[in-house]
Formats: structure tokens, C-alpha cells, sequence
């Protein structure tokens, strides 16, 4: 089941949605012809039908210009619908932007930083589990949607097209579905160690206009390239001496899984992306302190071939 919160014209009318609820049932649960190697992968295809079908009825039976979906196995932060409130306006104004989610892919306890709650990361990696998309995004895609394996697909480059979206340190969201077509892929080992935000961050109050890509990325390339150089063992040995931020490189495929592995971050690539990745950087918590697991400088774009 999927589960829209979906926000009309220019604005934010919180009251409506919040009164107001709209049940909407799939017509077509039958099983879809595959390919005989694919009947296992059954359930993908039913998923991707179930989205094409239910974004089709939210944005074009229903009209509504920008919705939230959240799956039925996800719990929500207390500041769940305020931090998508927030990033609308950076959304809609920003075309280098094609989503916001409310999931950090490598959000587990010793990962994030729990006294930063309010801290927000452009990611060059769809994570979903939560998440914004505009009327104008769907119209893109909805003629090319997949028949199957619909989030890899997002993650493609013909997809995101150099966009980014917008994720936090902190989870707004925690899935709790071990069950399910994925068959708890990831669950045991990440996902459910995910920390999920408690504390309420009035973001709606702060400009969040950093977010905007220059300005962010100006900001960003400062920050990871000025962080001292060191290696994954003197994280790990305990003898590094300093508060960070730091910086690990890595310059291949190979020693990028190798160093996500030794730290703790989910080593995975999807079209050379990595998860919560930012032109090949990812941020995260050490030992209390901030690591950029990052490329050499002067990076210019993703190697495919990493996948």
C-alpha cells in the first residue's frame, strides 16, 4: 500500500489534508505476464504497476500538484510533514532538484550526529522511504515508467539527469517491514538500526536557501576538501588525534567498497552512485566526528561501470 499526503497549488494548506481523507483502491490485483526467469521477481513487477497507477490517480484523476509518499511500513519523525513544508518552496524553485526524502541510507546509531538534528545534505543517490515529487517530475516520467525494479530505475542516468535530492542527517522515516517482495533485503545487516529523528526542528522558521546548488555546492567542496587527509585505520585504531572533520579518499570501485566496509556505510553503488553520496562524497559519524569518505578533488562525474 502506498499512502499520500498530497499539497495543492502554491501553497501548504495544512488543515486540508489533515481533515481530509481519500481511500483509493487498485483495481488490477492480477498477475502480470514476465519473462519464465522473472516469475520470481513477481511482486517488483506488481509494485511498479501499483505506483504508475496510484501517481497517475493522485496527480491526474485527483489534480494535486506535489505529493509525500510514504509506503505502509514506514513510522514517521514528529517533524515529518514540517521538513517537507520546509524543502516545497526549494523544491519547486530549484530545477537542479527533482525530490526530497526523509531518509538517510547510512542513518544508523554512531553514524549520525544526534545533537544535529536539523542538518541537510543535497545526495546525488534516490533514496526513497519517504519522499516529495512534484506534478511536473511525474509528467516526465510516467511515459518511460518501468515495468519492474522502479526505484534502480530512478536511480539510472537517463533518470535523475544530474539532479539531486534533498535528505537529512537524521531519518524522518524508519521502515519496520522485515517482510516483504525484497524479502528483507538489507533489513537485518542496516535498516533496521536506522535511527529515526525524535526531536522536533521547527525548519519551516530557517532559511534553507544553502540548499540551492551553487551556493551548496561552494560550501560543500570547501568543507570536504579542507578536512585533513587520513586513512580508515587511524579512525578505526583510536589514535587520531582532533575533533574533524576528516577525510578518506578513495580513487577506485574497489577502494571505495573497501573503505565503506571498514567504516560502516553500505558499500553499494547504483550507476557509480553511492548511498547519501554528493559528487562521490559521503558524510557520516566516526567515533563522534565527521568523516567525508570522498574522491580526489577536482571530481567531474560518475563512473557507471561502478555498479
Amino acid at each position: 500500500m502506498l499512502c499520500f499526503s498530497s499539497f495543492f497549488g502554491g501553497g501548504f494548506p495544512l488543515a486540508a489534508w489533515e481533515r481530509e481523507v481519500t481511500h483509493l483502491s487498485q483495481p488490477d490485483l492480477s498477475n502480470i505476464q514476465v519473462r519464465p526467469e522473472h516469475k520470481k521477481f513477481q511482486g517488483y513487477y506488481k509494485i511498479s504497476r501499483h505506483y504508475r497507477w496510484a501517481l497517475n490517480q493522485v496527480f491526474n484523476t485527483l489534480s494535486h500538484s506535489t505529493v509525500v509518499i510514504v509506503e505502509d511500513d514506514l513510522e514517521v519523525a514528529p517533524d515529518f510533514f514540517e521538513y517537507f513544508r520546509a524543502l516545497y518552496p526549494i523544491l519547486r524553485s530549484d530545477p537542479t532538484l527533482w525530490c526530497v526524502s526523509a531518509w538517510n541510507d547510512n542513518g544508523r546509531e554512531g553514524l549520525v550526529d544526534p545533537g544535529k538534528a536539523e542538518l541537510l545534505y543535497r545526495t546525488d543517490f534516490f533514496p526513497g522511504l519517504g519522499w516529495m515529487l512534484m506534478k511536473e517530475m511525474w509528467t516526465e516520467l510516467e511515459p518511460k515508467w518501468p515495468a519492474a525494479f522502479w526505484d534502480d530505475w530512478m536511480r539510472q542516468p537517463d533518470q535523475r539527469r544530474d539532479r539531486s535530492c534533498i535528505r537529512p542527517e537524521i531519518s524522518r522515516s524508519l521502515t519496520f517491514g522485515r517482510k516483504g517482495v525484497s524479502l528483507g533485503q538489507f533489513f537485518d545487516q542496516y535498516l533496521r538500526y536506522i535511527k529515526l529523528n525524535t526531536d522536533f526542528v521547527p525548519f519551516t522558521t530557517r532559511d534553507l536557501s544553502f540548499l540551492v546548488r551553487e551556493r551548496y555546492n561552494n560550501m560543500f567542496e570547501k568543507e570536504v576538501y579542507s578536512a585533513p587527509l587520513v586513512k580508515a585505520e587511524e579512525l578505526k585504531g583510536g589514535t587520531l588525534q582532533g575533533v574533524g572533520p576528516f577525510r578518506v579518499q578513495y580513487s577506485s570501485k574497489d577502494s571505495f567498497k573497501l573503505q565503506a566496509r571498514s567504516l560502516g556505510v553500505m558499500d553499494d553503488l547504483k550507476s557509480g552512485v553511492p548511498r547519501a553520496g554528493y559528487r562521490g562524497v559521503v558524510s557520516f559519524m566516526s567515533r563522534g566526528r565527521r568523516i567525508y569518505l570522498a574522491p580526489p578533488s577536482g571530481w567531474s562525474h560518475y563512473d557507471t561501470s561502478w555498479s
